[in-house]
């Protein structure tokens, strides 16, 4: 028998990624050496220190994917900002903190093209973050996670750590957060066309349909995520998303939406709603000189999938 060197503990593990992490890891991606552990806010509060040191204290990992954060849509992130800042600060300074003194050999934190600069040139890159300003919309949130940036160099420099953070694009898929008022714009909108269908009403979308984004399948994610824990060996952070050419605006996601719910009705745009950023086109040439060959689901399919999906787990996932 193949001897447990690895265990990996996932922090947010029942969270959209995690879970997506979790079935790639079951589904054949896992390695005989690793051990997987996903945790959640069930198994401790990661904004008590003593929480989290108690968290490492009890399951011993050796290697770190740390997800776990105070997430939400754009409303949301508008109305608590300050919630938003304070609560990402003390759980991503708690967990790098316990992972550095526990000894954890290696971190991967989950960061967001949000914590970008609002001004600035496209296609964003990872040598931007700290060029400027994020978007007012969710500067809480944004800069709380551009922290992890600092730390990590921190860790890096004082104590030699091999902690990094990647950057998906916007994720979407099983398990995500459907909550209309509080959820993200793809996971709302499926949840809108759900109801306008059951309902035989119009599909409202909030703002004017053009910002555009580059959506991931959170199961292409899962396999980015568990090559950069054993393979990728840089401080800095890493994009993961698809390309600039794969970009869609909210009316187009609005319309892969409805095609695969098998939704007849009228599309109506509600321009007295916020768009949010415009645009936030990210550059992944940093993925492609590494993997090149990385084939991402097309976007149309991933849609299709998560709304079956959706369909099919309605009572929990509306909540």
């Amino acid at each position: 028998m193949t001897e447990v060197t690895k265990r990996i503990l996932v922090t947010g593990g029942t969270g959209l990624v995690g879970r997506a992490i979790e079935k790639v890891v079951a589904d054949g991606e896992g390695q005989p050496d690793e051990e997987w552990i996903f945790v959640s806010s069930r198994d401790a509060d990661l904004t008590s220190s003593s929480e989290t040191k108690a968290l490492f204290e009890r399951h011993k990992p050796t290697h770190v994917i740390h997800l776990a954060a105070m997430v939400g849509g754009l409303f949301k992130n508008i109305r608590s900002n300050l919630d938003f800042w304070r609560t990402n600060i003390h759980i991503n300074d708690n967990v790098l903190h316990s992972a550095h003194e526990s000894g954890v050999q290696k971190v991967v934190s989950c960061l967001s093209t949000c914590i970008f600069p609002d001004k600035t040139t496209y296609p964003i890159d990872e040598t931007m973050i700290h060029n400027g300003p994020p978007h007012s919309s969710n500067f809480g949130y944004s800069y709380a996670k551009r922290m992890i940036d600092v730390q990590n160099r921190g860790y890096s420099e004082q104590h030699g750590r091999r902690f990094t953070a990647v950057i998906p694009t916007n994720v979407f898929g099983p398990h995500d957060n459907f909550n209309i008022e509080d959820g993200h714009v793809l996971p709302g909108l499926i949840h809108k066309v759900y109801l306008a269908k059951q309902s035989g009403s119009a599909l409202t979308v909030w703002g004017t349909g053009k910002p555009r984004r580059q959506f991931i399948y959170s199961l292409d994610l899962a396999r980015l995520f568990i090559w950069v824990l054993r393979e990728y060996d840089e401080v800095d952070p890493i994009i993961l998303s698809v390309g600039e050419e794969d970009e869609v605006s909210i009316r187009e996601a609005a319309e892969a939406i409805a095609e695969a719910m098998e939704f007849r009705g009228e599309l109506v745009f509600d321009t007295t709603k916020s768009d949010g950023q415009f645009k936030k086109t990210a550059s992944n040439a940093k993925l492609r000189r590494y993997l090149p060959e990385f084939q991402f689901t097309p976007f149309r399919k991933a849609v299709k999938e998560t709304c079956a999906w959706f369909n099919a787990n309605y009572a929990n996932a509306r909540k």
